[in-house]
């Protein structure tokens, strides 16, 4: 019998939705909790996570409600090393390749969504970056893609799982014109980046593939990322 896991995450959070989707995909029996960023509940960061972020697991222990974590789980925090946390639990859901060169492109992979995409999203968004430097940044990660198709390392692994959701709240924010960018540059931006044509094209296909996953779809709430966006953003152009 499994040992008890139990996640504490936030909808509006893309790293703790990496955590729900690695779960997703690996079928994982979990309580999940959702904590209110906004009002963190006291208990949290000294009993789950002291940094008081999510995401965060308790694993194993006795049975407990989640909002009482017993001291004998293990806790576990930071969304990358959970990922690989949950696929090494679950080993059959395939996440982390078994040829070591394809984990090892994986996690560069991984290292550019972090260093190069995320960064020039944020200042894209803020308007402290050009869109420029937003596509040199998805240029970098589409030349990793392979050129026949497919996910990150030709299979679905950890790769695709820390991509997904910051890619899924871009096209929120584009699509609805939300940042402090030009107003009506992001509709223009999104079409580049997911059409599937011009200097883009592979990078869109990619897109499509990781926002028709079964795992994305169940563990993203577009409404509610949306009504999010549009209150922490609506003002983003007056303000800057």
């Amino acid at each position: 019998m499994p040992e008890t896991l139990t996640l504490y995450t936030a909808k509006v959070c893309p790293y703790a939705q990496r955590a729900e989707i690695a779960l997703a995909e690996a079928k994982a029996p979990f309580t999940r909790y959702e904590i209110d960023l906004q009002n963190k509940p006291e208990w949290y960061a000294p009993k789950v996570n002291p940094a008081s972020k999510v995401p965060a697991i308790a694993y194993g222990g006795p049975q407990v409600p989640p909002d009482q974590p017993s001291p004998e789980s293990t806790k576990l925090a930071e969304s990358l090393v959970l990922v690989e946390f949950i696929a090494d639990l679950y080993p059959n859901a395939n996440l982390l390749p078994a040829d070591p060169v394809l984990r090892a492109k994986a996690r560069f992979f991984i290292d550019g969504v972090s260093t190069k995409l995320v960064p020039a999203w944020h200042n894209f968004l803020q308007g402290k970056g050009s869109v420029e430097d937003l596509y040199k940044a998805v240029e970098y990660l589409q030349e990793q893609l392979p050129a026949e198709g497919g996910f990150a390392v030709g299979q679905y692994s950890i790769a695709d799982i820390a991509i997904t959701p910051f890619l899924a709240r871009a096209r929120v924010g584009l699509i609805n014109e939300l940042g402090a960018y030009p107003e009506g540059e992001g509709k223009k931006v999104w079409e580049a980046l997911s059409s599937g044509q011009g200097r883009l094209a592979r990078f869109g296909k990619y897109i499509t593939d990781l926002l028709n996953r079964d795992s994305f779809k169940a563990t993203f709430d577009e409404a509610y990322i949306t009504e999010r966006q549009k209150a922490r953003y609506a003002n983003a152009r007056a303000q800057q």
